[in-house]
């Protein structure tokens, strides 16, 4: 089991930053993960177990889909401070993707930057499906590459073969770096609910250390798919769009978070919402996805104070579908409002330009 370490924001500021705090942890990834217990008292972050390990993490990641996928200097300013607020917060679970454009690249540097390339929970993902069958060429210089734009000097925590992509593939592959020791934990993901069976037979079968999930106070599906084969197999389970990619917040707009609510520390709604999903004895952790210093804040805060029991949780479920437009989030464009011109974005609207479909 990993060493426990838990430091204070006033041990944080006393030790001088982000350089200090990263030189007072131990080489291993055991201490950057782990965390003490759950205690509101002391001032603790609450943290999940990863069941097949042992060790713990924070409950509250960072994703970086879209979000970290910028060129413009302003954005990549924002990049910086956002993961920059995430490790000073007690976040240590980063996930990223070499899909997800320049969102690899940038993390990496802020990383290496701010010395914490080998101290974070890294979890990335591979999307590989070679130029023949059982190819693994395309996929060992994924993992290479990858290596080099985050900066690791020991292997990723977690590797995850993205959206089930060449699955029957890269689940055998991914057993082999672990033997290797190329990586530590692997896992399978999707956040589209229409392959949440699918998923679950991998779950099931796979032998995984975790599986990722869409999963949100509006998308639930998973609580019946996924989340009873990830406890009857002790996967632990990352979730993505905690959130709804900021649809969430645009339907809940101005409203002021119920008074009840407070009882639980929730001062704001990405606490409402990441709170309830957390709170899922069956949840690891939750990584919403943000490029706002000032929202990363509000996402870590989440990790403080009570969670909300099962009675709370079905009340804040019977709060939001009595709000306009909340049965209606599935179909509201991603980050509403909001408008992410990377590399992944001029790409798509390229070949949207090119294509008649759809008419």
């Amino acid at each position: 089991m990993m060493p426990e370490w838990n430091p204070t924001r006033r041990e944080l500021i006393k030790a001088g930053g982000i350089g200090a705090a990263a030189a007072m942890l131990p080489s291993t990834i055991a201490s950057a993960a782990a965390a003490e217990s759950p205690s509101p008292e002391r001032g603790g972050l609450i943290t999940k177990v990863i069941p097949k390990t042992g060790e713990r993490v924070p409950a509250i990641g960072l994703g970086s889909f879209m979000t970290f996928d910028t060129v413009s200097d302003r954005g990549r300013d924002y990049i910086r401070r956002v993961v920059q607020e995430h490790w000073r917060a007690g976040g240590r679970v980063f996930d990223v993707s070499p899909l997800y454009g320049r969102s690899e690249i940038n993390l990496g540097h802020f990383l290496t930057e701010l010395r914490l390339s080998d101290q974070v929970f890294l979890a990335n993902k591979v999307w590989s499906t070679g130029e023949y069958l059982w190819d693994d060429s395309h996929a060992d210089s994924n993992l290479r590459r990858s290596m080099r734009r985050l900066g690791r000097r020991r292997p990723i925590d977690l590797m995850q073969c993205h959206s089930l992509t060449n699955v029957d593939v890269m689940v055998p592959l991914l057993h082999a770096w672990k033997k290797e020791g190329r990586v530590r934990l692997i896992g399978v993901t999707h956040h589209e609910p229409a392959y949440y069976d699918l998923l679950a037979d991998w779950v099931r079968r796979g032998n995984l250390d975790f599986v990722q999930v869409h999963y949100s106070i509006h998308t639930r599906v998973a609580e019946e798919k996924i989340f009873p084969i990830a406890r009857e197999t002790r996967t632990a389970v990352l979730v993505n769009m905690p959130l709804e990619k900021a649809r969430l917040h645009a339907v809940v707009g101005n409203r002021p978070v119920p008074d009840w609510a407070r009882e639980f520390g929730i001062e704001t709604w990405s606490q409402f919402f990441l709170k309830w999903v957390i709170s899922h004895p069956d949840v690891t952790c939750a990584i919403p996805a943000t490029s706002n210093p000032d929202h990363v804040r509000e996402n870590v805060q989440a990790m403080r104070g009570p969670l909300p029991d099962p009675d709370t949780r079905e009340r804040m479920v019977r709060y939001m579908e009595g709000i306009e437009g909340f049965d209606q989030i599935a179909s509201m464009p991603w980050y509403p409002g909001k408008s992410y011109r990377g590399l992944v974005s001029r790409a798509q609207q390229a070949i949207d330009d090119r294509s008649p479909w759809p008419s």
